[in-house]
């Protein structure tokens, strides 16, 4: 297969920093599309992927999967986009399409394994798939999708992670204007889980551990704002929710929140992947038929639908842009939690 070489960010170890490179990227096939990436936003998988946290990195590594461009080339069978259209790719780059899974667009849950937008196995050139920390990138169309032009481009960027790792379970358990949301965790994925429980109708709480985050909460839509270390407000919110999405990236404790679970609630981990400590208590989920359970991000017809609920509703992402040059930077300084709420490369910096 033909392929042409761009300009990428990447890291070449697990303790190197990311630096420029060249990459491959294969030549539009009859059902892809070309794309001029724009923006890329910087997700904290992007950072455990090139640091190998979770083991399996293959390097060289080019992260970013929360893409947004503009086509310059599409494939001859392709009828849905054109040249010159807005697109975004997300975490996923292609699945088997014929699982149990795919049939029910649920692409995320492949049964045989989704191919992941970087890091995944490339089936066209051989090797592994390089995301958006680069100047083009070339997908199958199906796994595109259309970006809204009436919404900050920038800022739509962090929707094709961050947003859709909320939305789905926000829509999956029917989350409307009779819900009672509460929110486990202000960053990337938790002020998205504000923004759009809002959008969708709910009455949102944040649970924060110190009330520096409130007016932070209020100003993106939280109707209340729980200290979650103050045993008084805890058991004022007991039995209150019918949806907790927990968007804490580290182990912690979910026995409080369970708690707080309403009759059939359900409490739904976005953002921790790993055992529990200390153990889940099945009391209180057996006293009031209450659930925990998981997510991960969506399917394709999923995130297009969260992508034209945002434009219809003009909701984005909280963002600060960096150049691709602050890129290790950036990455210290998410460990430190120290963004509002996530960073967004600039592309034509590269």
């Amino acid at each position: 297969m033909s392929t042409f070489t761009v300009k990428a960010f990447a890291a070449e170890s697990t303790t190197a920093d990311l630096k420029e490179m060249n990459i491959e990227r294969r030549d539009t096939t009859p059902n892809d599309v070309e794309i001029d990436i724009l923006y890329c936003g910087v997700c904290h998988s992007d950072l455990h992927t090139a640091r190998n946290d979770w083991g399996g990195t293959m390097y060289p590594a080019v992260p970013g999967h929360e893409i947004v461009g503009r086509i310059t080339k599409v494939g001859s069978d392709v009828s849905k986009f054109k040249v010159g259209d807005l697109a975004g790719v997300g975490c996923i780059v292609d699945s088997c399409g014929h699982c149990d899974s795919c049939k029910q667009d649920l692409e995320q849950y492949c049964l045989n394994g989704f191919t992941g937008t970087y890091n995944g196995k490339d089936k066209h050139l051989g090797g592994h798939t390089f995301g958006g920390y680069s100047q083009k990138v070339v997908v199958d169309a199906d796994h595109v999708l259309k970006v809204p032009e009436n919404l900050d481009l920038a800022a739509v960027a962090p929707l094709l992670c961050a947003g859709i790792t909320t939305w789905s379970p926000l829509k999956h358990w029917n989350v409307g204007p009779n819900s009672k949301v509460a929110v486990v965790g202000l960053g990337g994925l938790g002020h998205m889980a504000i923004k759009l429980a809002k959008g969708l109708g709910a009455e949102v709480t944040l649970f924060s551990r110190t009330p520096g985050k409130t007016d932070d909460a209020k100003q993106l839509g939280a109707d209340h704002v729980v200290i979650s270390t103050d045993d008084s407000q805890m058991d004022s919110v007991k039995g209150k929710f019918d949806v907790i999405i927990d968007t804490v990236p580290y182990v912690h404790d979910i026995n409080p929140y369970v708690s707080t679970l309403n009759i059939n609630g359900t409490l739904v981990i976005v953002g921790y992947l790993g055992g529990l400590e200390p153990f889940l208590n099945t009391v209180p989920m057996i006293m009031g038929r209450k659930s925990v359970a998981g997510s991960v991000i969506g399917g394709i017809a999923e995130t297009q639908e969260m992508l034209d609920f945002c434009g219809e509703h003009n909701i984005v992402s909280e963002i600060e842009m960096i150049n691709m040059q602050d890129i290790n930077e950036a990455y210290e300084r998410m460990l430190k939690s120290d963004v509002r709420y996530r960073f967004v490369i600039d592309m034509k910096s590269l």
